[in-house]
């Protein structure tokens, strides 16, 4: 389990999670028993056709994936994997997710997922390694990293909308309606899980170290697709990060390093036999030294942007009087639609099992759309505290200071109602590993 410790850092997680040590357990796991915690603050909702206002709480203020509650406690995550070698030169990779969260919810449904399942094949091509299956793909730094490394039980809402990718049915039998500025409503009947920043196909990767120095590589080529969703493309997907390290000491994800790294990904999706362009860039850094050290510390920074298929996911659950484009996801396939953002955080170890940390993340989805009403700028504020009891199993909370804005909106729109009603959110979160 230790290679899917550590802080949330920029270690090469190339290495640590595309590849198993020589004495790794054949069974291991974690569970994540959480509490989210909000006002459930209600937004009021004008219906010109009935004259009145709909009263209804959005789901920025109730807790997913199922949005009944604010306040309320899950499973997050419950992780089974079983892993080994099959040969000096073949090991295996094998895990089921049991939680409660986007990837296990399917058409509204709980259904279990195979998360990761691929075979590496290390030491028959110099500078390659070859792994082949269910790939965690190369892209942004949260992204790529172990759960058990995070310092946050909320993701930045950039990771969260552009990057952990919800999949719709591409031939659904009856088109989804037209919803505003060139966009199409989805129903929850046709959204197939989020991908949990994986997909099928095959990648190639290694890395080198001289000295102090380390660089590490991942190219990727799959298909735009899930094991539940199926291939929902007609075209590969691509995807490739490259980044160099300064080692100051350590090894694996405990090491103390200063690294940058840059990536990209490339997908065209269809919908009803049309082939459409997903776009995901960006670059980052991270400075880290002395992981359960007294004042050990570390710094991140990450942009990222995107174009082409950009999802804005539902505001509201299905009730009488609310138009369809409340309570549809509305997916804004075109090539010219766009969003970025970024984050950046700090922590410190105050002693050896206790850490502060904190982070402030930004999304601007649909810049493009902002003459039209469609642009949502969100801003997060975070406050977290850590104890770790080992590297591996630890308590987390945090406090999430969230606003919503819709420029450009008249006064009594939906868009303005709802940037009005966000709350603020507390999450609290064990990590147990076994």
């Amino acid at each position: 389990m230790a290679v899917y410790a550590g802080p949330a850092s920029a270690a090469n997680w190339f290495k640590l999670q595309d590849t198993n040590t020589k004495n790794v357990p054949l069974i291991s796991g974690f569970i994540e028993p959480s509490v989210f915690a909000m006002a459930g603050t209600s937004a009021e909702i004008y219906n010109p056709a009935l004259k009145r206002y709909i009263s209804a709480v959005p789901h920025d203020n109730l807790v997913g994936p199922n949005f009944s509650q604010s306040t309320t406690g899950i499973i997050q995550r419950a992780r089974l994997m079983i892993r080994g070698w099959i040969n000096p030169h073949i090991s295996y990779f094998f895990a089921g997710e049991f939680g409660n969260n986007a990837a296990t919810n399917v058409r509204g449904q709980y259904l279990p997922q195979l998360q990761d399942g691929h075979f590496t094949f290390s030491g028959y091509i110099p500078w390659v390694r070859v792994e082949a299956g269910i790939i965690r793909a190369p892209s942004a730094e949260d992204a790529m990293n172990g759960y058990m490394s995070y310092n946050y039980v909320v993701f930045p809402t950039v990771i969260n909308q552009l990057m952990l990718q919800p999949l719709y049915a591409a031939r659904p039998s009856t088109p989804y309606a037209a919803g505003p500025s060139g966009s199409v409503l989805v129903p929850s009947t046709e959204a197939l899980g989020a991908n949990a920043f994986r997909y099928p196909g095959v990648q190639f990767f290694d890395w080198k170290t001289w000295g102090h120095w380390q660089f590490a590589y991942g190219a990727m080529i799959g298909m735009y697709g899930s094991v539940s969703a199926g291939n929902l493309s007609n075209s590969p997907l691509y995807a490739a990060r490259v980044q160099g390290s300064y080692i100051f000491g350590g090894h694996g994800p405990f090491r103390s390093d200063l690294t940058a790294w840059a990536w990209y990904q490339n997908a065209q999706p269809d919908y009803l036999g049309h082939s459409y362009t997903m776009q995901r860039e960006g670059a980052g850094f991270q400075y880290l030294q002395g992981y359960m050290k007294p004042w050990g510390r570390r710094l991140k920074f990450e942009y990222m942007r995107g174009n082409g298929w950009i999802s804005a996911p539902a505001a509201f659950s299905q009730q009488f009087g609310l138009q369809p484009a409340l309570y549809n996801d509305q997916l804004y396939p075109n090539i010219n639609n766009s969003a970025y953002g970024y984050y950046v955080e700090g922590g410190l170890f105050l002693t050896k099992r206790i850490e502060a940390d904190v982070r402030y993340d930004y999304y601007n989805r649909l810049p493009n759309l902002a003459s039209v009403g469609q642009e949502r700028i969100f801003k997060t504020w975070a406050l977290a505290l850590q104890y770790h009891f080992t590297p591996i199993t630890k308590l987390m909370a945090g406090y999430y200071f969230r606003t919503l804005q819709a420029p450009g909106v008249a006064a009594n729109s939906p868009g303005a109602a709802v940037s009005a009603a966000t709350d603020n959110e507390f999450a609290l979160q064990a990590m147990i590993s076994f």
